[in-house]
């Protein structure tokens, strides 16, 4: 919806100051795929956040026309927040952290893809040696199977040689239906919400 509230007729104070700084909180989309041209370019980028909110890791990116004032603002005001900013450096799918927890993710779902292992031993694995209290596959069934299986279509988008192996096996629990938590059933079983 876009306007002014029903009755009240728009006024320079109602609408965005010039000044504001517009964002992304995308994990694996550049936001130069959707700033570009824009004439408040300038003023955008991307910050994305993680799951659950208690992360309080940020990455900051710039869309390629982000000013530096507005990056430096941006990793100025975060920490009074109780955030802490990490600014990429240049653009990267998947900023920071998601890269790397993109390798787990993708070398967790290839090793219960070619028999080596289950969802439930890798998951009990992890939470031994790094101390968390999910694993891989717990985790992704938090997020949405499909949800995954689109970021990692995203990912093999760029980057042809990636194996397929872990996108054919989200691709057989999302067309079975098993999208995870919110469906009741992924890697792993959900109690059905009682309402």
């Amino acid at each position: 919806m876009t306007g002014s509230p029903p009755g009240r007729r728009a006024t320079p104070t109602t609408r965005r100051p010039p000044d504001a700084v517009v964002t992304s909180n995308s994990s694996s989309y550049a936001s130069r795929l959707f700033t570009a041209g824009l004439p408040t370019a300038s003023r955008m980028c991307n910050t994305h956040f993680y799951m659950p909110p208690l992360q309080l890791a940020v990455d900051v990116m710039s869309n390629g026309e982000t000013s530096d004032e507005v990056l430096d603002f941006v990793l100025a005001a975060f920490p009074d927040y109780g955030l802490s900013p990490f600014l990429c450096h240049k653009e990267s799918t998947g900023f920071i952290f998601n890269r790397i927890w993109a390798a787990i993710k993708r070398e967790a779902l290839s090793v219960v893809a070619e028999g080596i292992s289950t969802p439930e031993d890798v998951d009990a694995m992890w939470r031994v040696n790094s101390g968390s209290a999910q694993g891989p596959f717990q985790m992704m069934d938090h997020v949405g199977l499909d949800v995954v299986l689109d970021i990692e279509n995203h990912y093999a988008a760029e980057n042809p040689n990636l194996p397929t192996g872990p996108r054919e096996l989200l691709h057989r629990y999302v067309d079975a239906g098993k999208l995870g938590a919110k469906s009741g059933e992924g890697f792993y079983t959900y109690p059905k919400d009682p309402t």
